[in-house]
C-alpha cells in the first residue's frame, strides 16, 4: 500500500539526490562554458542542467545497469545542449567559416601527406595568419559533434548522417559506437603534439582554458585558437573516414 509516509520518504530521497548532485551540475556548466562565447549566460546553463537532473531523478530505474551518476550526466548535458540549440549561440556564418577551415585542412592533408601548419592553412585560404587566427578565436565553442549532424544536413558528405542509422536516435549512443570512437581516437593520435596535449588536458583532465594557458605559457585566447584548430582537424578526419567507408 502506497502511504503518505511512502510519499514523504520518496520526496526526501529526491531532495537528497538534488543536494548531492547540484555541485556536479554547476561543474558541468562551468566546463561547458570554456567552449562557448561570452554571450552565453552560465546561469542559464545551470538552470537547464537542473531541469535535466530533475528529469534524471524522476526517470531513473535502479534496476538499470547504468549507475545513476552516468545516467544523470547524460540527462544534464542533453538539457544544456537543448538550451544552447534554442538560443542559437553560434552564428551560421561562424559555422560556415569553420567548415571552410575543415575543407582546407582536408585538402592540404591529401596534398602534403601530413597535418598542415597554421601558416600553410592561412596561405591556402588566401588570408594573413593573424586573420586566420582571429577566425579561430571567433569560433570559440565550435564542437566536434552537433545535434544537427545527426539529422538533415545540406552537406551530402556529412559523416554523422552516414553514421546515424536512425535519424531519431540520440547522439550519446552514437558517440559510444565502437567505430566512431575508434575514428575519434585515431584522429586525436594524428593531431600535432601540442594539440594532442591540449585535448588531453581539456577533455580527460578537465582543466579549463585558463589553466591550460598557464601550462602552455600562452594567452587564453591562444588556447582557444588551438582548440578550435584541433576540432577542425578532427572533423575533417571524421568526414574523410566516412567517405572512405562509403566508397
Amino acid at each position: 500500500m502506497y502511504t503518505a509516509t511512502g510519499k514523504s520518504e520518496k520526496s526526501e530521497q529526491k531532495n537528497d539526490l538534488l543536494a548531492q548532485y547540484m555541485p556536479m551540475v554547476k561543474r558541468l556548466a562551468h566546463h561547458m562554458m570554456g567552449r562557448l562565447p561570452p554571450s552565453v549566460d552560465e546561469n542559464d546553463l545551470v538552470q537547464a542542467g537542473m531541469i535535466g537532473l530533475l528529469d534524471a531523478i524522476s526517470r531513473y530505474d535502479a534496476a538499470q545497469s547504468a549507475q545513476f551518476e552516468a545516467y544523470a550526466i547524460q540527462r544534464i548535458r542533453g538539457s544544456m545542449i537543448d538550451e544552447l540549440r534554442q538560443s542559437d549561440w553560434m552564428p551560421r556564418s561562424t559555422r560556415q567559416s569553420m567548415r571552410k577551415i575543415e575543407q582546407t585542412i582536408s585538402a592540404l592533408q591529401h596534398k602534403l601527406g601530413r597535418q598542415p601548419g597554421e601558416s600553410e592553412i592561412a596561405e591556402a585560404m588566401k588570408m594573413p595568419l593573424a586573420e586566420y587566427q582571429a577566425m579561430l578565436g571567433d569560433a570559440r565553442g565550435h564542437q566536434l559533434l552537433y545535434f544537427e549532424d545527426f539529422g538533415e544536413s545540406d552537406d551530402d558528405d556529412s559523416f554523422l548522417d552516414k553514421q546515424s542509422a536512425d535519424e531519431a536516435s540520440m547522439p550519446l549512443p552514437q558517440l559510444l559506437d565502437a567505430n566512431l570512437r575508434a575514428c575519434i581516437i585515431a584522429g586525436i593520435e594524428n593531431l600535432p603534439e601540442r594539440e594532442q596535449l591540449l585535448m588531453s588536458l581539456y577533455y580527460e583532465q578537465e582543466l579549463n582554458l585558463r589553466e591550460i594557458a598557464e601550462i602552455f605559457g600562452v594567452s587564453e585566447s591562444r588556447v582557444c585558437q588551438l582548440h578550435g584548430q584541433a576540432i577542425a582537424r578532427l572533423r575533417a578526419k571524421l568526414k574523410e573516414d566516412a567517405w572512405i567507408a562509403a566508397a
